[in-house]
């Protein structure tokens, strides 16, 4: 237990470097706020880290006297760690240990606290059923991928999306119940927010059905600036990776002559072969391709990767266009990553590019399926 007088001044810089939060690692609860009832007052117990004399937790015989009223000797601490720290385990919390903790802590604050307004970006969740499964997005896994490109605008993010829904996409109502409830959110929530430029940058976390992530970006589109985040599955995190070496996506063409049906196939994830898409639409059908050297689930691992992939949907729509004709109805078969599916649809100019049917791949409808079509009146 402390006996050193220390100056308010110097209080006041721990309490500021600090954040108000116990630095014990791990912990971070604050100090000005009881949990339970939500009273404020304040609840910190100030420590030192080499004791204020020699005979106390960690004392020295010399830099006790000289470190008793220093700032970088004194920690922020809850009743509990306090007492852990100082009482209960004093040999499993040496000096070395506990200047670490303040060290880490106080770098964390100083990131955070030190945003720019450029960097903040309000985070967007979107989650629908996929198969059996709800969708597990949170705003700390979030929080995690952003930083330290991006700092979360609000603590709280926009969340979209039907939760516990009892349809499954299996199901024909679950498409259109699903899209009409989502345009609806986006209506009521989000475009307010740009409207009033309350929102400068989003960053989108999705996890949904293809067709419905195709339907969110078309719905956000490319105007707003925004960063779109991929779930990885080794490692399971949201963090963007490096730029894997010798990456591109290539673009091949079926030529069926005087075609009067014309398909696009993202086989990007998993491969997608003509006989399945002949299955839906008929032989008589002109089949453009979008793929890489290893379709896969996890392939996609890189910002540039997505940025590319946008460069070449973008130049398909364009080809397909100038090849087939304005009044083309394209059908789009995708085998895609949740971020490419959203990307897909943000891509996509509704005054400009043709209109598309989107198909779903489900095991339990038997093979693909028609889910939307998205249109510039829809």
């Amino acid at each position: 237990m402390s006996v050193s007088y220390i100056p308010n001044w110097i209080k006041l810089c721990l309490w500021g470097q600090a954040a108000g939060r116990c630095q014990y690692t791990g912990c971070n609860c604050p100090l000005y706020r009881d949990d339970v009832t939500q009273a404020e007052f304040n609840s910190a117990y100030i420590a030192h880290i080499i004791a204020d004399k020699p005979d106390g937790p960690r004392g020295d015989p010399v830099l006790s006297g000289q470190l008793r009223q220093d700032l970088s000797n004194l920690m922020l601490l809850c009743d509990v760690h306090h007492r852990l720290v100082d009482k209960i385990d004093v040999a499993g919390h040496p000096a070395p240990v506990l200047q670490e903790m303040k060290r880490t802590h106080e770098e964390r604050i100083e990131l955070l606290t030190g945003i720019a307004e450029e960097k903040q970006s309000h985070v967007l969740l979107y989650g629908a059923r996929i198969g059996e499964h709800d969708a597990p997005l949170t705003m700390a896994k979030a929080q995690g991928a952003m930083v330290p490109e991006r700092f979360p605008a609000s603590a709280r993010p926009i969340c979209l999306g039907m939760k516990h829904g009892t349809y499954a996409d299996a199901e024909a109502q679950y498409w259109s119940i699903e899209r009409e409830h989502l345009r609806r959110q986006i209506q009521a929530v989000v475009r307010p927010l740009l409207a009033d430029e309350a929102i400068e940058h989003l960053s989108i976390f999705a996890l949904a059905p293809i067709p419905l992530l195709i339907e969110l970006g078309r719905q956000l589109s490319d105007i707003p600036a925004a960063d779109v985040f991929q779930l990885h599955r080794e490692p399971p995190d949201w963090v963007w990776h490096p730029q894997p070496t010798d990456f591109q996506f290539t673009v091949s063409e079926s030529h069926v002559t005087d075609a009067t049906t014309v398909a696009l196939v993202l086989s990007l994830s998993a491969t997608i072969t003509p006989d399945r898409v002949h299955a839906v639409l008929g032989d008589d059908t002109a089949i453009w391709t979008v793929t890489h050297a290893s379709p896969g689930n996890d392939f996609l691992k890189s910002r540039e990767q997505l940025q590319a992939f946008r460069r070449t949907v973008r130049k398909v729509f364009d080809d397909i266009k100038a090849k087939h004709g304005d009044g083309t109805q394209l059908h789009v078969f995708p085998a895609i990553p949740v971020s490419a599916a959203i990307e897909f649809g943000r891509v996509w100019m509704p005054k400009a590019d043709l209109s598309f049917d989107v198909y779903d791949q489900n095991r339990a409808t038997g093979g693909f399926t028609h889910a939307l079509t998205i249109s510039q009146g829809h």
